[in-house]
């Protein structure tokens, strides 16, 4: 399975902010061998999008999901600003993980929200079957649900 990884940098420096995510997440001797870097694909003539590096890993199913979902998740914890990593499966179902939502958490609020990321990682879903998560906001840019504890996962469906 092809999980994509794009960053999203409150001050701009989304090049900077991929790079050091991609050295963060080649430092983990688990994932290293499933990172590589992304140049995404030219949007069609007038559509928007971002022309930066993307972050793919590849991963056999039952693969190391909870590596990722912890290193995101301490990544976005130890980064000044305001961050955001887009993780992309397959399907197109995208989870969003903000710094806003994870620099004051716990390390039990931390280590719960990486295994709602590895979760959302591991799950095949059809549309409409994702999991709810109680007392989140919906993003309807994205159909990305947040919840206010800092948890965050795919919603049922935007609209």
């Amino acid at each position: 399975m092809r999980v994509t990884l794009s960053v999203g940098a409150g001050d701009g420096d989304v090049a900077g902010a991929c790079d050091d995510l991609y050295q963060w997440l080649r430092q983990d001797p688990d994932l290293r061998v499933f990172v590589r870097r992304e140049v995404p694909a030219v949007p069609s003539g007038g559509a928007m999008g971002a022309l930066g590096e993307l972050i793919s890993l590849l991963l056999a199913p039952g693969g190391p999901t909870a590596a990722v979902g912890a290193a995101v998740v301490v990544w976005l914890q130890n980064r000044r600003g305001n961050q955001t990593v887009t993780l992309t499966l397959p399907d197109g179902t995208q989870t969003v993980v903000t710094s806003e939502k994870v620099r004051g958490l716990t390390a039990e609020g931390a280590s719960e929200l990486a295994e709602r990321v590895a979760a959302a990682l591991r799950q095949e879903r059809d549309p409409g079957t994702a999991p709810a998560i109680p007392e989140a906001e919906e993003n309807r840019a994205t159909g990305d649900t947040v919840g206010g504890d800092g948890r965050v996962g795919p919603s049922g469906g935007a609209g």
